[in-house]
Order: structure tokens, then sequence, then C-alpha cells
């Protein structure tokens, strides 16, 4: 649980690397990753779906 909540928050650019000086900035940049990955779930309407399997077929 914890490795895939910070696997959602490193996709937020910012938080890719640390840029920053002050760790209270830190903190504000991880809250609000947090609450636009929870805003766009809610918007979504719809629980996260799993991405089919792709298949792969030799073509002959």
């Amino acid at each position: 649980m914890v490795e895939r909540t910070l696997a959602w928050l490193t996709a937020h650019r910012r938080l890719a690397r640390d840029y920053e000086r002050h760790p209270a900035v830190s903190e504000a940049m991880i809250r609000w990753a947090a609450i636009n990955t929870i805003t766009r779930r809610i918007a979504r309407g719809k629980p996260a779906a799993r991405q089919q399997k792709y298949v792969f077929t030799p073509a002959t």
C-alpha cells in the first residue's frame, strides 16, 4: 500500500526529485499531489480498471 501511494505521488513531476530547500514546501507539494490524485479519482466517477493484458499473436 505504501509503495503504491509513493508511486502515485512521484507521478507528479515536481515530486520526482527533491528540489525544495525547506521541508514545509516539500510537505505542501506532497499534500497538493495527494489532493490532486484524489480529486481526479472522484471526478472520474468510476473505480480504477486494470489495463487489459495484450496478447501477441505473430503474423503468418
